[in-house]
């Protein structure tokens, strides 16, 4: 028996849950607390910055900290992961400048992804195949409290205190989860040291990490200055996008999944490497077209139908409801589902949550339609999105643990960043033209036939059962 298991999991869940938390809190909230900051410290034209670098800088040390983790387990990310965000807390906080606030934002997201990989690494490593389930729907349910409680909250310390105040809140839940994992994990971090005695599988190089984060970078630089010219597409901004293409081209394919070659070339061994593969692209193609649709459907809210950003915020909120649904449902009701068969009828559900949000969006008068689609794609995320990091676990061997989930995690976050470009570029097409219901109608329409596709693509995962 392992000695880790003598410490008690309690202290372990729940620490993991404080990060968890911590990290969606802050997530949350400064979206609330940034116009203020932006006022205060001016230079209004970075602003979306604060948003694009620490996407960059988690996905960027996502790669890194899954080769660390398979090297050296998931402790050293984890706490590596908590120190750089709680110094990124402290820079935002006490930023003086915009150019301040980047660098805490970029540190921030650093640890974020740090974060994110050490604790999936622990949930495969801690946890065996009948508890994962379960407790990725507790993880859930800490990301989507944030969301009711952490915009009034930001606001409340923005109004009373200062912007500042947000940022500086975070650091006592972080301090919190440190010290409610130490001796769990301390205890896992010996029993990785005793299994990690054989063959470390070909490491992720650590330059493909660094030329994705450059290449989403280059991208959404491009794609902001695209949307945002007035005439003629000036050539800084064609040389920026072909510049992100040609980075994301050679340093995607080194971060995928590699089939062992000191493994017997068995077709178990192809199908599972192939499953793997799969399991990526229907995570790009679920990831995409909703946060594609999400960047636009409030604005598509208060600008066809008058309603106000409070209403409009509170339909962003159904569907993070929906997806702690989801997570719960796929770890009790439909448990008994082999997790392929779990992940199609997300990708599923997803794309006829697009096409009601579309037909919502193209014939404003049944604007009810967008409503129940948002919840169905809130649910779609819940099942799909947990089952696919579940299925991750379950098709990687111990010692790839960090590699194949830090795949999983830049399939979600190109995914993301490649579909709010292309949403963002049909907006700055259409909407010149005053035409909201064709504007929209072709912005949701195209999410909606991508989602398709990734049915195709969790179509070819296959049943595909939890195991230990």
């Amino acid at each position: 028996m392992v000695e880790w298991l003598i410490v008690s999991k309690k202290s372990l869940i729940v620490g993991l849950c404080a990060g968890v938390l911590a990290i969606a809190f802050e997530s949350m909230s400064v979206g609330t607390a940034m116009p203020a900051a932006a006022r205060d410290l001016g230079q209004q034209e970075l602003y979306a910055w604060v948003f694009s670098l620490f996407v960059i800088g988690m996905m960027t040390t996502t790669v890194i900290g899954g080769r660390v983790a398979d090297r050296y387990g998931p402790v050293l990310p984890l706490y590596a992961g908590f120190a750089v965000f709680g110094v990124g807390l402290l820079v935002s906080g006490l930023a003086p400048s915009m150019a301040a606030l980047l660098i805490g934002r970029t540190l921030q997201g650093i640890g974020s992804g740090a974060i994110n990989i050490g604790w999936a690494v622990v949930l495969a490593h801690a946890f065996d195949a009948s508890e994962r389930p379960r407790l990725m729907g507790v993880f859930s349910t800490c990301w989507v409290v944030p969301s009711f409680i952490g915009p009034p909250i930001a606001a409340w310390l923005t109004n009373t205190l200062s912007w500042h105040w947000v940022f500086f809140s975070v650091v006592p839940l972080l301090l919190i989860a440190s010290a409610l994992c130490f001796r769990p994990l301390a205890a896992l971090r010996k029993e990785h040291q005793l299994d990690a005695d054989g063959e470390q599988p070909k490491p992720v190089p650590y330059w493909s990490a660094i030329a994705t984060g450059l290449g989403v970078a280059a991208l959404q630089f491009g794609g902001q200055q695209f949307a945002e010219a007035k005439g003629p597409v000036p050539l800084t901004v064609w040389v920026a996008l072909a510049v992100g293409v040609a980075l994301l081209t050679v340093g995607v394919p080194p971060l995928l999944p590699a089939r062992d070659d000191r493994e017997q070339k068995s077709s178990r061994v192809r199908s599972q490497h192939s499953s793997l593969l799969w399991v990526l692209g229907a995570r790009f193609l679920l990831s995409g077209p909703f946060f594609g649709a999400q960047s636009f459907l409030a604005l598509m809210m208060v600008e066809q139908h008058e309603w106000s950003l409070f209403l409009a915020g509170a339909l962003l909120t159904v569907g993070a409801v929906g997806w702690t649904t989801g997570s719960w449902i796929q770890s009790r009701r439909i448990s008994w589902l082999p997790r392929g068969r779990i992940i199609l009828l997300g990708t599923g559900l997803q794309t006829l949550s697009l096409v009601l949000v579309g037909i919502g969006a193209a014939m404003p008068d049944l604007w009810g339609l967008v409503v129940a689609g948002w919840i169905i794609a809130g649910l779609s995320m819940g099942l799909g999105v947990t089952s696919t990091n579940l299925a991750v676990i379950s098709l990687s061997a111990p010692l790839s643990q960090g590699r194949n989930n830090a795949a999983l995690g830049v399939s979600d976050s190109l995914g993301s960043s490649v579909l709010v470009a292309v949403a963002g570029t049909i907006y700055a097409a259409w909407h010149p033209t005053g035409q909201l219901t064709l504007t929209y109608g072709i912005l949701m329409g195209a999410m909606a036939v991508t989602a398709l596709v990734g049915i195709v693509a969790a179509n070819n995962i296959g049943p595909l059962r939890d195991s230990a």
